[in-house]
């Protein structure tokens, strides 16, 4: 980045630094994240080097993030909200979409940008949000208040990411055009590629070397299950007595979407934050009779293996690191994003 640019970013929603990690690789000054999670402090502020701020966006204000965007030229806003309500499974349940106080979080992120009116402006998040009215409503509001918007389905396997993710990008800009992220379709990374140097591990065991490299302990009945299931493959795979009641019922057919183990040679599945249970989707280990580790869920999110998500005397929490995990953005996503940023301002400093 010249020096002449003078940008700063604040991270809404930022969790344990995925999106600010990544816009740090690309060269952005990342100054601080808010978020209503005070577990995300230690992770983000010791692998992101920027303030935490412990706050909830329906009672804060763009006014209380402000001077942290002092001295800079351009301004940069980034966020991820909480997808969870705009999957394809929560917005089926009209229930909980209504009574899920996170799905107008959106609105409340256009409040700071209407309030503050910074220069750019990103946001990512599941797909099926790009149909969603509230989202539609938020891009015509951006282009009311003047910004150019460009967005797109972006599949994060073409991004060096060793993982089938499709999320859907937002960037706009009060400057002008600004591009989205390319994606490059040469041979994605593997599972293998990424994780296949770890240490061995028994389930349920965990490594001496890396306490975040250490996985739950299956069930009598789950191993015998994992011991009969190929790569790749299904739980069709197993033997009759292994089948769960639901996988004999006409409903549950069809449904193999759980209790797999991924292919060495391809990208993993899209990990959530159950990414640690076998029969949460097709976590199973390629080879090992185990579900994944926790490490190995945050490389296959591109974590960079030194990212430290817990301090060294507590205590740890798979269900806890396994939510920060599977809600974050995977760093090598907040990279792309970063550069398209970069590229964006340095073309517009060239003009001035």
């Amino acid at each position: 980045m010249p020096a002449a640019i003078s940008v700063k970013a604040v991270d809404m929603f930022c969790g344990i630094g995925g999106l600010s990690y990544g816009l740090k690789m690309a060269g952005i000054p990342v100054v601080a994240g808010l978020d209503n999670d005070p577990s995300c402090r230690y992770a983000y502020e010791e692998n992101c080097k920027a303030d935490f701020v412990h706050a909830d966006v329906r009672k804060s204000s763009y006014s209380d993030i402000s001077s942290y965007f002092d001295g800079a030229r351009y301004r940069v806003l980034v966020g991820c909200a909480p997808c969870q309500p705009f999957s394809n499974h929560t917005t089926k349940a009209k229930e909980f979409r209504k009574n899920d106080s996170r799905w107008n979080l959106i609105s409340e992120y256009l409040r700071f940008i209407s309030d503050g009116r910074p220069e750019i402006i990103s946001m990512e998040n599941v797909t099926p949000l790009g149909t969603k009215d509230i989202y539609l409503k938020f891009k015509e509001s951006l282009r009311a208040l003047g910004y150019h918007v460009s967005d797109g389905i972006v599949q994060c396997e073409y991004l060096g990411v060793p993982q089938r993710r499709r999320r859907l990008v937002l960037l706009a800009s009060t400057l002008g055009h600004i591009s989205l992220p390319e994606q490059n379709r040469s041979q994605p990374i593997t599972v293998r590629d990424s994780i296949g140097h770890l240490n061995h591990l028994v389930n349920g065991q965990a490594s001496t070397v890396d306490p975040i490299h250490f996985c739950s302990k299956l069930s009598p009945v789950n191993l015998k299950r994992i011991q009969a299931s190929r790569q790749g493959g299904t739980w069709r795979d197993w033997p009759e007595e292994l089948l769960l009641k639901c996988h004999k019922k006409s409903t549950g057919k069809t449904y193999t979407c759980v209790y797999g183990r991924m292919s060495w040679d391809s990208p993993s599945p899209t990990l959530t934050t159950q990414f640690f249970g076998y029969g949460t989707g097709r976590f199973g280990h390629p080879e090992q009779d185990r579900g994944l580790s926790i490490r190995e869920g945050a490389i296959l999110q591109s974590f960079p293996e030194g990212y430290q998500f817990s301090r060294s005397d507590e205590p740890l929490s798979i269900s806890k690191l396994g939510r920060h995990i599977g809600n974050a953005v995977p760093p090598l996503l907040g990279e792309a994003i970063g550069r398209c940023i970069l590229t964006h301002l340095e073309s517009i400093d060239e003009d001035i």
